[in-house]
């Protein structure tokens, strides 16, 4: 396994596990729990500065690149699917920062937002997580020359270390950790999801 796309693939079971506490989150509002603003910032931030700027980061400005030189354009195809995905997600994503700014309660129609925009970009999310591992990332490692995935490697860690700050992504994974152990996800629920490649419907 090449190293980039190993990490990339271990950030997805970060991001799963995240999710997947996100979910209870909005189950325990959705049975009359209180939404507090401060939680919807948290899982807003985690999705905005991980998920997005550190992970998609790193595909979109460096594997995409990658394979752009193999043929695979960003304008059709599959890089561009998943272009547009994670186009989607950041709609939902910005949603919930917009909720979760401010101070006081969250109001019923405000709460009624935040279960909305979690409930479409969950399986979203887990939807394209299973084509980037099953589909693009196996075609990268067969299209992607040898000496190119080396570059890779170097380049994508340039990317955490420049764009991002290994102290950063050190915050965010104790966030993420903070987050799945308050609410933690169901085995099963995850377990359906992630078996469920390509249940959304997409290309």
């Amino acid at each position: 396994m090449n190293p980039a796309i190993e990490v990339l693939m271990n950030e997805h079971r970060l991001i799963e596990q995240v999710m997947g506490a996100l979910e209870t989150y909005v189950d325990r509002l959705a049975n009359g729990r209180a939404a507090s603003r401060d939680v919807v910032a948290q899982f807003a931030r985690f999705f905005q500065s991980f998920a997005d700027k550190c992970h998609h980061g790193k595909e979109e400005d460096r594997l995409f690149v990658a394979l752009s030189r193999c043929g695979f354009p960003r304008e059709y195809g599959p890089v561009s699917v998943m272009l547009a995905e994670h186009t989607q997600g950041r709609v939902h994503v910005r949603a919930l920062a917009g909720l979760g700014q401010g101070s006081g309660p969250l109001s019923a129609a405000e709460t009624q937002q935040v279960m909305e925009h979690a409930r479409a970009f969950i399986p979203l999310l887990r939807d394209h997580i299973q084509k980037e591992d099953n589909i693009l990332y196996p075609m990268a490692l067969q299209a992607i020359p040898a000496t190119d995935l080396q570059k890779l490697d170097a380049d994508c860690e340039a990317f955490e270390r420049e764009v991002v700050g290994s102290d950063a992504i050190q915050q965010l994974k104790d966030l993420a950790l903070n987050l799945v152990g308050a609410y933690p996800p169901d085995p099963e629920r995850m377990a359906a999801g992630a078996a469920c490649v390509g249940c959304r419907g997409h290309a």
